[in-house]
C-alpha cells in the first residue's frame, strides 16, 4: 500500500484528486495539505511513503518546501503535480531530489502508473515534458565520446533495450512504443528504467544525450 500526501494550495484539486485515488486499492490518501508550511507541520504527524506537491503555492513554494523536506526526511519521495512544464522548473526539482514530474493534464492511468513506479524506486516524468526536452537536446551539437570503449560501455543493453532506446529517440510515448513492439506498457516502462539504470542518466532526456553521443540512435 502507497501512503500519499496531497499538497495543492487549491481544494477543488485535491478533492479531485482523492476521487481519482479512492478506488484505487495500491494507494492509500493519508493526508492532505494546502500549502507547503502545512505539508511541513503535518509529516511528523503521519506515515507517508509520497508526497504529491504542487509548486505554485502561497508563502513557501514547492521548490523550498521540497528542499526542508529532502533535508528532514530523506527517504520521503516528492513527487511534482504542476502545469509547469518549463525545463527549467522539470531540472531543478528533478536535481533536488524529487522523484517524478507529472503535469496536471495527466489522465487518471498515467497517476497511478507513475505513482506505482515511483514506489518501486523508480524516476518518472510526464511524457509531454520528455518529448520537449527530447527536442531542444536534439538542436545541441553532439560531443563525441574520446574513449574508443564504446561497445563495451553500451554492451550490456539487450537487443531489445536498444529497440527501445530507439523508438525513445524518435519520441514515441510508452503506449506508442508497447503498440510498436507487441508488447505491454508496465513492460515498456521497465525497459525504459533499466535503460537509465545501465546508462547511469538521471532522466529521459539524459539518456537521449548518452545514445546521441554513442550514435546507438541518429
Amino acid at each position: 500500500m502507497i501512503n500519499l500526501i496531497i499538497t495543492d494550495d487549491h481544494k477543488i484539486v485535491r478533492d479531485g484528486l482523492k476521487a481519482l485515488l479512492k478506488d484505487h486499492g495500491a494507494v492509500r490518501v493519508v493526508g492532505e495539505a494546502a500549502s507547503g508550511s502545512e505539508l511541513l507541520d503535518l509529516l511528523p504527524e503521519v506515515e507517508a511513503d509520497i508526497v504529491l506537491m504542487d509548486l505554485s503555492m502561497p508563502g513557501m513554494d514547492g521548490f523550498d518546501t521540497a528542499t526542508q523536506i529532502f533535508d528532514r526526511y530523506p527517504d520521503l519521495k516528492v513527487v511534482v503535480l504542476s502545469m509547469l512544464s518549463h525545463e527549467k522548473y522539470v531540472n531543478q526539482m528533478m536535481e533536488l531530489g524529487a522523484s517524478g514530474y507529472i503535469l496536471k493534464n495527466a489522465g487518471k492511468d498515467e497517476l497511478h502508473c507513475a505513482l506505482q513506479l515511483i514506489a518501486q524506486g523508480c524516476r518518472y516524468i510526464s511524457p509531454e515534458v520528455t518529448l520537449e526536452l527530447l527536442r531542444k537536446i536534439k538542436q545541441l551539437p553532439i560531443e563525441r565520446p574520446a574513449s574508443n570503449g564504446n561497445e563495451e560501455e553500451h554492451r550490456e543493453l539487450s537487443k531489445r533495450e536498444l529497440e527501445v532506446l530507439s523508438l525513445i529517440g524518435e519520441g514515441f510515448t510508452n503506449a506508442e512504443i508497447a503498440d510498436k513492439l507487441f508488447t505491454s506498457k508496465r513492460t515498456v516502462e521497465t525497459h525504459r528504467q533499466n535503460l537509465l539504470d545501465k546508462t547511469k542518466a538521471r532522466n529521459t532526456a539524459a539518456l537521449i544525450k548518452y545514445a546521441l553521443q554513442r550514435r546507438l540512435i541518429s
